[in-house]
């Protein structure tokens, strides 16, 4: 009985466990569509000028347009799928006495430099605060003006500007080599179905396992 008893106790357990963690998941994977239902919907709407002072976190997303002049640049180190290595053209923007930042999309590394201004232009994108430095970020080359990161706060340092950067998602006129790569919510990552599916697999072998371990017991005892 002893036998029988542990061998209950650990697959009810272990299936309790993993069972649980498969529902968090689900929890989770409900929280983060939402999060992309909103950002979309933030995305999609129609442009409205650039608030005075936003918010990083109210605004994020917030889709706006300007006239103004693009200024003094800096280059992203990115990578593109079948592009490959290349920039993010990332450029100082004046209008109506302001001085925020532009980033206007990808430039092959190969390629000639792009325009350094002053260039006027119609900016429609949205406003956003990329989250991508981390303690493995290198530092930026400021004399080579390579940057590894978009970390608007450093960058709007560099270029003299409001921490505020404006995703491009068209420019007008756009005679540039760079190309806009718009916000998306594409680019927010989603594994949690793939999770909750590992949890309950795990679940399912866990409860099969538990079953033969109890029919080889039976066999033992019998």
């Amino acid at each position: 009985m002893k036998r029988y008893l542990f061998a209950l106790v650990l697959g009810v357990v272990g299936c309790a466990i993993l069972i649980s963690l498969g529902v968090w998941q689900l929890e989770r994977l409900a929280v983060k569509q939402a999060a992309i239902a909103e950002i979309e919907s933030r995305i999609n709407t129609p442009a409205v000028p650039v608030p005075r002072h936003p918010d990083p976190l109210q605004d994020k997303y917030m889709a706006v347009e300007a006239t103004g002049t693009l200024l003094d640049l800096v280059r992203v180190y990115t990578s593109q799928k079948d592009k490959g290595a290349g920039y993010r053209i990332i450029q100082a923007f004046e209008f109506d006495g302001r001085r925020i930042m532009v980033d206007r999309g990808f430039l092959p590394i190969d390629a000639h430099s792009d325009v350094n201004g002053p260039v006027e232009v119609t900016v429609l994108g949205n406003l956003h605060w990329p989250d991508e430095t981390t303690s493995w970020t290198p530092a930026p080359d400021i004399a080579g003006n390579r940057w590894f990161a978009r970390d608007v706060t450093a960058l709007a340092l560099t270029l003299q500007a409001e921490p505020v950067l404006i995703v491009a998602r068209s420019l007008t006129p756009n005679t540039f080599t760079a190309r806009p790569i718009p916000v998306s919510s594409a680019d927010i990552t989603n594994d949690h179905l793939e999770y909750v599916i590992t949890w309950f697999s795990l679940a399912f072998v866990w409860a099969g396992m538990t079953l033969y371990l109890l029919w080889r017991i039976n066999r033992r005892t019998v």
